[in-house]
């Protein structure tokens, strides 16, 4: 890649410069068509998007782009027959851990799959979501995510761009490699996606497999607006790195990571001056400092992380050779196929609570219960290797009942009421996870239930 080229790509991650990129380009673009252009100011929006590293690479990613929403000219779509209409658009739960309103939704949908081989995509999905929750935390939180497949059938097998740049399929989402002249790059037709997304129930975050085995991805890593969705992961299902792709991308979506990489010889990001990062993964401190001030992941310095070495403050990272720090020296959101650091372990576990909770009533708390009636709480399993599981404590008025402890049920009957007055029964649910160890984070895992009882 030309480095001023690429400069300018990784520059369009900041708005300020993406605008004045965005002005520049357009101002070029007009000069370059001359007066009979100059009017036609209708250019097709842009949505940026992460470039996956190289695939023989170790970075997991290199820079950022803009690229259409709408895709790139795609070849004429033919129609669906009947039969691949009634199989366009269905949607399965093949995750079932609960209420949208309670779990962390994913929505997963192929393109480039035909009517025909839309098992198979139900088989990839299943298998990139089993990569995706084999990485911790992910693992140890499954149970707070649902998974849903929502069918696109496509006219033809495989996507745009594979095996070359001259290849161009029908499909339904529009995927194609070789977005922007990059060859890795997958990109999509986001409102064609869209579109799919809106026919799940929820959609918290978007994973877009294409039926190819060549490696590449992409990550759209701006929320919807109009669904909610934190960010848009795309790539290969039938490449085995690509799964680590889709975590990556997660990193920014869910846990609102930086990246940790950074550019040699490009000029512009062999030193950052700018104000401290809001990413918690990113600081200009180095750890002295970063513990005098008791700021970013202070708490952490010094321990051992899942992805090799001490937490620390390294320097390099957020694209810049020096002036800004990562927590470790190799993350996953520096390098495929390693773990989440530990401050981006606990940044991810915060970014799932602000989807999922984790008490969910079972008995409708719009009414008061009585004499003979039970208080049913659901509340998921966690799937560490500790064994831990989330505390569950009942009160009634404000008081806990030490007795009901760790339970999910709890009748009238066992709250021995002696008078007519009308009590206030809750149950929380409460991660005591040592993943976390911000106060302020550590105060949103718990949910709570509470019903209205009396005799």
């Amino acid at each position: 890649m030309d480095p001023v080229r690429g400069a300018f790509r990784r520059r369009a991650r900041r708005p300020a410069l993406r605008a004045a990129l965005a002005m520049v380009c357009a101002t070029a673009a007009l000069v370059a068509a001359g007066p009979a252009d100059a009017a036609d100011a209708s250019a097709p929006p842009r949505v940026e998007v992460e470039i996956p590293g190289p695939e023989q690479g170790g970075d997991a990613g290199s820079g950022h782009v803009l690229v259409p929403s709408a895709g790139s000219p795609a070849k004429s779509a033919g129609r669906l027959t009947e039969a691949e209409r009634s199989a366009d658009g269905q949607v399965t739960k093949i995750i079932d851990n609960g209420s949208t309103a309670d779990r962390l939704d994913v929505v997963v949908i192929g393109d480039g799959y035909t009517a025909a081989e839309l098992p198979r995509f139900h088989a990839d999905a299943e298998q990139k979501w089993a990569e995706v929750a084999a990485v911790e935390p992910y693992t140890t939180y499954r149970g707070l995510f649902n998974v849903w497949t929502v069918d696109a059938v496509s006219r033809e097998t495989g996507v745009s761009g594979d095996p070359d740049p001259a290849t161009v399929r029908d499909t339904a989402l529009g995927s194609y490699f070789w977005c922007d002249g990059i060859e890795r790059l997958l990109c999509i037709d986001q409102p064609k996606v869209d579109a799919y997304v809106a026919k799940a129930p929820a959609a918290d975050l978007v994973i877009v497999l294409a039926n190819s085995a060549k490696y590449g991805g992409a990550g759209y890593n701006e929320p919807s607006a109009t669904l909610g969705y934190e960010g848009i992961s795309t790539a290969s299902a039938g490449h085995p790195k690509s799964g680590q792709v889709a975590i990556h991308e997660t990193g920014h979506s869910l846990g609102k990571l930086a990246d940790e990489y950074f550019y040699p010889g490009v000029p512009e990001y062999e030193k950052y001056t700018g104000p401290e990062p809001v990413e918690s993964n990113s600081s200009g401190l180095p750890a002295d400092r970063m513990a005098a001030q008791r700021a970013k992941w202070y708490r952490w310095l010094g321990e051992q992380s899942p992805d090799g070495g001490t937490v620390g403050a390294y320097e390099g990272g957020n694209y810049y050779v020096t002036g800004l720090y990562r927590p470790t020296d190799n993350s996953l959101m520096r390098v495929l196929g390693k773990p989440f650091n530990l401050p981006g372990v606990e940044s991810m576990i915060a970014g799932f609570y602000q989807h999922a909770k984790i008490a969910t009533p079972l008995t409708p708390t719009d009414r008061t219960l009585r004499l003979g009636h039970t208080a049913k709480v659901a509340v998921p399993q966690l799937a560490g290797a500790d064994g831990r599981q989330l505390a569950v404590r009942w009160y009634l008025d404000g008081r806990e009942l030490r007795r009901l402890e760790g339970r999910t049920q709890v009748s009238v009957a066992e709250l021995w009421l002696f008078d007519l007055r009308t009590h206030r029964l809750s149950v929380t649910a409460e991660d005591r996870t040592p993943s976390v160890r911000d106060p302020k984070t550590a105060r949103t895992l718990r949910s709570t239930v509470e019903w209205k009882v009396r005799l």
